[in-house]
């Protein structure tokens, strides 16, 4: 690459191995070290200090792979960012204080690496931001996207007058994602179909607001891996599985693998378009394709998964990241050089 900044940061969680495999080759294809980071390992295993003095600014992340500065490194991936785990003989009493203290201080740092002129995928202000569905639904309605029928609230009388609405055809979803691995051992929750007696049972609403939408028939499902300009689309049956009607991913893979997608063109630039709206250069799309043809938006995560797209149908995708993670930074930060001795 040409100067010290030779190091892209990977930060997951210890069970994620293909997807970040995938891209720490395809970025020491580019002449670029990465270093993975187990994030949930911190503080009980690898240690960081973020540094403010006279001399200057920096960040020293102590990982397995040794010492990395902040003036070492040329992006970081936010893969994963998982809570910190912290050690049993902790005293209860003092664990959610710890684990608070934990989270702060790592964000301190991204936020130290951020202003250093590191390159993140995504930004970290964008990756928070664009997790607000309501928000990604009004600005793809904007840009000319397609979007089913949605009510967002934790009233139940609500919810029943959006039932009648839409005759019966509805479903509930969270309005945050609880997964945060590919193999699907993590806590989830589907998105469900609404039937009539549901109704009756609404109270726990007002322990947490979630989506509703109206319940559109589908001939198959799409997700899309957007990185930058570029749209990397799988498909999957809908009419071989009841469940996979409702949610995608409750279709057994014997009643529906993956396969090659098309996302017309004049959609996929939209899409592109939404991404950048929300400050993304990383975004993963579900849309469903209607009987008639329709291609209707769903949602787009910022840390959705793509591993199977790459295993099952060989997209490239690991190869845009690893381009968009080694491409040459803008000539601005306040560390341009090493300030600090580089031994430790």
């Amino acid at each position: 690459m040409g100067s010290s900044r030779d190091t892209v940061l990977l930060l997951t969680h210890e069970a994620d191995h293909f997807t970040v495999d995938r891209v720490a080759a395809a970025v020491s294809r580019r002449g670029v070290r990465p270093v993975r980071i187990d994030v949930e390992g911190f503080p009980a295993r690898w240690e960081l200090t973020s540094v403010l003095g006279p001399s200057g600014e920096d960040v020293v992340l102590h990982t397995p792979a040794g010492a990395v500065h902040a003036w070492q490194v040329h992006a970081v991936w936010l893969r994963r960012r998982p809570a910190p785990r912290l050690e049993a003989s902790l005293d209860p009493a003092w664990r959610e204080g710890r684990a608070r203290a934990a989270r702060a201080a790592l964000e301190g740092a991204l936020d130290g690496l951020s202003a250093a002129g590191c390159r993140f995928i995504n930004p970290l202000e964008a990756d928070a931001a664009a997790e607000n569905k309501a928000r990604q639904l009004r600005l793809a309605r904007q840009l000319g996207l397609e979007v089913p029928r949605t009510v967002v609230t934790n009233d139940p009388a609500r919810v029943r007058a959006f039932f009648e609405e839409v005759q019966g055809r509805m479903v509930a979803k969270m309005l945050t994602p609880l997964s945060q691995s590919m193999r699907g051992d993590a806590p989830f929750v589907y998105t469900s179909a609404i039937r009539p007696d549901h109704l009756e049972h609404l109270d726990g609403l007002r322990h947490g607001p979630m989506v509703f939408q109206e319940r559109l028939d589908k001939a198959h499902a799409l997700r899309v891996a957007v990185v930058g300009a570029r749209c990397f689309t799988g498909a999957l049956e809908a009419s071989r599985s009841a469940a996979g009607q409702v949610d995608r991913r409750r279709a057994r893979h014997e009643e529906s693998p993956w396969a090659h997608g098309t996302l017309p063109p004049a959609v996929a630039g939209r899409l592109v378009r939404l991404v950048a709206a929300l400050g993304l250069v990383y975004g993963a799309a579900d849309f469903i394709v209607t009987p008639e043809g329709r291609c209707v938006f769903l949602e787009v995560n910022p840390g959705g998964e793509w591993g199977m797209l790459e295993r099952n149908l060989e997209l490239p995708i690991s190869e845009a990241l690893a381009d968009a993670l080694s491409a040459p930074l803008p000539r601005f930060g306040f560390l341009p050089e090493s300030p600090w001795p580089s031994s430790s």
